[in-house]
């Protein structure tokens, strides 16, 4: 039996709901941005990764709470980690660029001896990242999202058609800013793994967006196609390719909710941007791509030499 093997929905009749609601999201996560630059000083919580700092994790004996060496340190970010049995803390603070491995630990050691006496500990894990590297990390990791942009048009255009290549190019950017507004407004710390995450979401929604537009190509080759409705066009290869995008999308979804409940909470902000990105893409690729072709098309008529055709004017929806 074949999932949605009859499935004729009107999604790109829905395109103006889309709309609104994606310009909702987006107005919200702008605003969480603006608000975060007024409040933090970014527009993102950076971590130690982009604004130099020490990271250290501290392993107790005993039971202690996140509130008590929060309490006994003062100023920094304290997170628990991993297992609660385990007593594990990672301490944030910034530090002094000409701070060496062996001092930040030394005095992160003294400052939890004096803050919680009789508690006995041991310092795991210390990692030190300067301003200057940190600053050059954000660079390269915005270079990263733009030329994987590039390379996304480039590709399509040689691919498919230059009008595909924008709308996936569209649907692409509309994903990476409603996870960035994600981000800022829970204030989800910003790593090296978060940028891993937004990398991989712009491949899968890439991904998902080339399939229904391999199959809108497809159908736009098939004898009388030009004749036809282009938005009944792209409706049926939407439908047609529905099955796919609901498993895939749904067998990616259920490995990822296993992770985040499984895979503890040093790979929890990594999942919980990749289990969004996947939401969000499905959505794109349905609800933003295929409505951005049909009105490229519909305003510039952009084929593959970059020279207007003859304009196919949608129905009226």
């Amino acid at each position: 039996m074949r999932l949605f093997q009859d499935a004729s929905y009107k999604f790109i009749e829905k395109r103006q709901t889309a709309y609104v609601v994606s310009a909702v999201v987006l107005l919200v996560g702008i605003g969480a941005m603006v608000f975060n630059v007024a409040t933090l000083g970014s527009w993102l919580r950076y971590g130690v990764d982009f604004t130099g700092g020490s990271l250290v994790q501290v392993q107790f004996q005993d039971d202690v709470t996140v509130e008590e060496v929060r309490a006994a340190l003062g100023g920094v970010d304290i997170t628990r980690f991993g297992d609660v049995d385990l007593h594990e803390f990672v301490i944030r603070a910034p530090v002094d660029e000409e701070s060496s491995i062996s001092e930040v630990a030394d005095q992160i050691e003294a400052r939890v001896a004096s803050g919680l006496p009789g508690r006995p500990f041991e310092v795991v894990r210390t990692e030190l990242v300067g301003a200057k590297v940190g600053g050059e990390l954000q660079t390269k990791a915005l270079l990263a999202i733009l030329f994987s942009f590039a390379l996304t048009l480039i590709y399509l255009a040689f691919r498919f058609e230059l009008r595909f290549g924008l709308a996936a190019v569209i649907a692409t950017a509309h994903d990476i800013m409603i996870t960035l507004g994600f981000l800022a407004l829970f204030r989800v710390e910003i790593a090296l793994p978060t940028v891993a995450a937004i990398l991989t979401i712009l491949g899968y929604s890439l991904n998902d967006t080339i399939v229904v537009f391999d199959r809108i190509r497809e159908n736009m080759g098939m004898k009388g196609a030009r004749k036809r409705d282009p938005v009944e066009l792209v409706n049926q290869s939407i439908n047609e390719t529905l099955p796919r995008t609901v498993l895939t999308s749904g067998t990616t979804l259920a490995v990822l909710v296993a992770l985040l409940i499984l895979g503890g909470a040093v790979i929890r902000d990594f999942t919980i941007v990749l289990i969004l990105g996947v939401l969000i893409g499905t959505y794109s690729s349905i609800f933003v791509a295929s409505p951005a072709l049909i009105e490229i098309q519909k305003r510039w008529g952009i084929g593959r030499s970059g020279e207007k055709k003859k304009r196919i004017e949608p129905a009226t929806v």
